[in-house]
């Protein structure tokens, strides 16, 4: 790890993205860019005049809005990485920080970054790249679709006819692009087989298969299962003082496609698999809510996965009843 005493905290939002670089006296110089290609030269360029391409750069994990400019930094050989929001939202608190800014917040995260060193971040592999946008482009059509469907209630006469149009081309696509992921997986042979074993788990499908592929990859960077929750949001956020203990929502802060694409999943393995069942059982003699006992089971089928995937080996309900 470099010995940079330069940090550059990086807010994206949809149009723009702040930056501020911290200093060794701990001084700020701020700015903002639009969220454009020809404005990360630009960026490139400010950093530049300032002494900062040796510095390291860290920005949050914001799924379409921060992907171009993730890559084109990796791609300059700068040292950038990218941290769950989870992780700077902590360390915001252990701060007390009360602004709440896109300024203040890159500043937060240049701290962050100072602070705490985060790994460097590398781009995905091409194949997991491709996949990615593939599985992106499956949930934006099934958006679509739903929707469509909700407008198609209410339509009548032309209008209708103009929906049901406009559905019948959305499922085709739908299809096209479903196949698509599974040619581009069958393709890969390291794809193909961690799919495999990823759909010997009762509960897992060949769309839930290829959403943890695309967002699990590369799995080097998890160290523990509890890395790989907290990436999807499922960590539970503890809400205690003294003696009044309230309820602990998920967090909600990860990969929010992981989520969507576990919730059903789950829903199928409390019924037919018998190591989630079981689970499920348990935590429903003691109280449980059944909302509580669903996202339970979302958790375990990500430990599951995240186990068979690390392993190597497809899924053993007897080792994992044991």
């Amino acid at each position: 790890m470099t010995h940079t005493t330069l940090f550059v905290g990086i807010d994206v939002a949809k149009a723009k993205f702040d930056v501020a670089l911290l200093n060794a006296e701990g001084k700020y110089r701020s700015k903002v860019f639009p969220n454009t290609a020809s404005e990360c030269l630009r960026f490139l360029d400010w950093l530049a005049k300032h002494d900062a391409l040796g510095a390291h750069l860290c920005m949050e994990t914001t799924g379409i809005y921060g992907r171009g400019l993730a890559h084109f930094l990796a791609q300059q050989q700068l040292l950038v990485s990218v941290v769950n929001p989870a992780q700077t939202h902590a360390f915001g608190k252990t701060e007390l920080t009360r602004a709440k800014t896109d300024k203040a917040d890159a500043r937060l995260i240049a701290r962050y970054c100072q602070m705490h060193r985060p790994a460097p971040w590398a781009p995905p592999a091409e194949e997991i790249a491709t996949l990615q946008a593939l599985v992106q482009r499956l949930e934006d059509l099934l958006g679509l679709q739903t929707m469509e469907n909700s407008r198609l209630e209410a339509a009548a006469g032309p209008a209708r006819e103009s929906v049901e149009a406009v559905l019948q081309f959305i499922q085709q696509q739908i299809e096209m692009v479903r196949l698509q992921i599974h040619i581009h997986i069958d393709q890969h042979p390291d794809l193909k087989s961690q799919k495999e074993r990823l759909s010997s788990i009762p509960g897992i499908g060949d769309n839930t298969a290829a959403t943890l592929l695309a967002f699990l990859s590369p799995l080097e960077r998890f160290h523990t299962v509890k890395q790989v929750v907290a990436y999807a949001g499922l960590n539970p956020r503890i809400r205690q003082s003294g003696q009044w203990a309230g309820k602990s929502p998920i967090a909600k802060t990860g990969n929010v496609l992981l989520r969507k694409a576990l919730y059903l999943p789950a829903v199928v393995a409390k019924r037919h698999n018998p190591v989630i069942a079981a689970f499920c059982d348990r935590l429903l003699a003691r109280g449980k809510r059944p909302m509580q006992v669903v996202i339970a089971a979302m958790r375990r089928l990500l430990h599951l996965a995240f186990g068979v995937l690390k392993s190597e080996q497809p899924f053993d309900p007897n080792f994992g009843v044991a």
